[in-house]
Formats: C-alpha cells, structure tokens, sequence
C-alpha cells in the first residue's frame, strides 16, 4: 500500500445544538475530493477527537466511508488513553471497511521508549490495514524518533508510513532520504511542505486544505514537480495562512478560515471556545487579507 498526495486532516463539525453535522462532514469530503486531494483523515487532532464519543466515532467513520467511495481514500485516527481502548478502535476502524489507520501514542501518559514500542506493536498487530504512525512530540509529549520508526517498520509490515510533526528538518531527512526505508514520509506541519518535498515526502497530512484545497493541490504538485518559481509564489501567498497549523488554537483558527470560504462553522466543541475580540479580529485580518489576493486557480462548485 502507497499513498501520496494531499490528505486533509478534516474537521469534525458540529450543528447548532452541539451534535455532530453528519450532512455537513459528507458534503465537506466530497468537496475536497472534488478539488485534488488524494483522500481525507478522520478523527485526528484537528477532528477534536478527544471530545467525541464512541458512537459519534462510529458515525463519523462511516459517514466518510460512503463520501469518500473508494476505501483507499479514507485513513481513520486511531487514539486513546490507554492501549487497551486504542486496540479496540483500530479494530473498529477496521471494521467499518477504514482504508488504513493514523496511530497516534497515547493521550496524556507520556511513555518511555519501551512503552512506546509495545502501545504501537498490540495496535499493529490487532489489524491487517495498513498504517501510518502520527509522530508529534510537540502536542502528545511522547518522541518516536526515525531509528524507533523504521524499528518499528521492520517488525510490521502493515507501517507504511509516518507523518512527522515533531518539527524539526532533520528528522524528515532521515526518513524522507534514506534509500532503505521501508515506509513513506509525509509532512504533518503545513508550513514545512515545500522543505518536506524536498527532503522526500511522498504526502502531505494537511490542516488549511480543509478551507483551501485547491491551493493546498497546487503547491503541492509545483513542489513535487520541482517548479520553484510557481511553488515559492505560491508559498509566499499561503504561508501566513499555513502557519495557523502551528498554532495552539489550530482548530479555532482553521474553523474560521473555512467559515470564510463558505466551507463550514468557527463551532468547536469544549473546553474550546469559539475566538472572540481581538483574538479572532488578528485571525480574521489574516483570512481576509489572503483572499483578497487570492491566486485565481479553477475551484469545484460548492457542494
């Protein structure tokens, strides 16, 4: 199993009332499939997944299956606090026809190697799908450096790929060029794509291709085609955009630049709150200031 391309990691919206949008989160996929992207992420950080119940990570799920069409565009995260609860996920993952899993460490315990080593092997060997480890020290405080990755890769088949958030260059560098790795490189900080292609990537787990997929597509295909001057023009527009990723309020933030190309809500579920103030007039100024020089590129039509 090779995957490559843009992959959203999607919000998880939500109706007036709190409850999951079910109609909103299909009409979503089915856009951002519409404008490039290889297939879609759910249940990741960005999905505010820690929030969600089992039942609303079910429907969630299988609702992105009928979306998406083809299984193989559809990666399930898969999370918890304990390994125990992580394996039962991935299985139901599996279950509800997922076309591969993103294995996070688990929330809140902060594991040695070793501990880290065995939470990761019980979820792999749980499951037959393919899977990509999510490495993201900064946010889960748990290190899984790229001599740990390709150890793990090497006892399971079913690794295939890493998506390396922990931000540092280095890292992608081992994993992106090394001619013996067995698993593919994906960039999880927007706004080191174009470095991360560079250095190997074969994808891009991506957070404002939620509100700008086509210009997420594009940037992608100039850097991967090595056309440094239309991928550097075009990076220069999108970074301030991109760098809301990086931020803490990286939900909020992405809510509101989808909000603003009419693709969604700024609702987020608590202890989130929505911006408000100055806070969302900075952000705000931000989105707008992007659109109003907005690279004009052909767009799907709204679904």
């Amino acid at each position: 199993m090779t995957w490559s391309g843009v992959w959203p990691a999607i919000t998880t919206p939500f109706d007036t009332q709190g409850a999951v949008d079910l109609p909103r989160l299909e009409r979503h996929v089915r856009w951002l499939l519409a404008s490039g992207c290889a297939g879609v992420v759910v249940l990741g950080s960005l999905g505010e997944t820690a929030t969600l119940s089992h039942e609303e990570r079910v429907a969630i799920t299988t609702h992105a299956r009928e979306a998406v069409g083809q299984r193989t565009r559809l990666l399930v995260g898969v999370s918890g606090a304990s390994t125990r609860d992580a394996v039962r996920w991935a299985r139901e993952a599996e279950r509800l026809d997922a076309g591969g899993l993103m294995v996070l460490p688990p929330y809140i315990y902060r594991g040695d190697p070793r501990e880290t080593d065995l939470h990761f092997d019980a979820i792999l060997d749980a499951v037959s799908l393919p899977a990509m480890l999510y490495n993201n020290p900064v946010a889960y405080g748990t290190d899984v450096p790229p001599e740990q990755v390709l150890a793990l890769a090497a006892r399971h088949r079913n690794l295939v790929a890493v998506k390396e958030s922990s931000g540092d260059l280095r890292r992608m560098t081992s994993l992106g060029l090394s001619v013996t790795s067995p698993i593919d490189l994906f960039v999880g900080i927007d706004d080191q794509i174009v470095e991360g292609i560079l250095l190997g990537a074969r994808g891009w787990i991506a957070g404002l291709a939620n509100a700008f997929p086509v210009e997420s597509v594009a940037l992608f295909e100039h850097a991967r085609a090595g056309r440094s001057e239309e991928a550097r023009a075009l990076y220069r527009w999108f970074l301030p955009l991109l760098r809301m990723d990086t931020e803490p309020k990286f939900v909020q933030l992405i809510k509101l630049a989808e909000e603003a190309v009419g693709q969604g809500s700024p609702r987020v579920r608590p202890p989130r709150q929505e911006l408000e103030g100055a806070e969302r007039e900075r952000v705000s100024a931000i989105i707008n200031a992007a659109l109003s020089t907005r690279p004009a590129l052909p767009r799907p039509s709204p679904f």
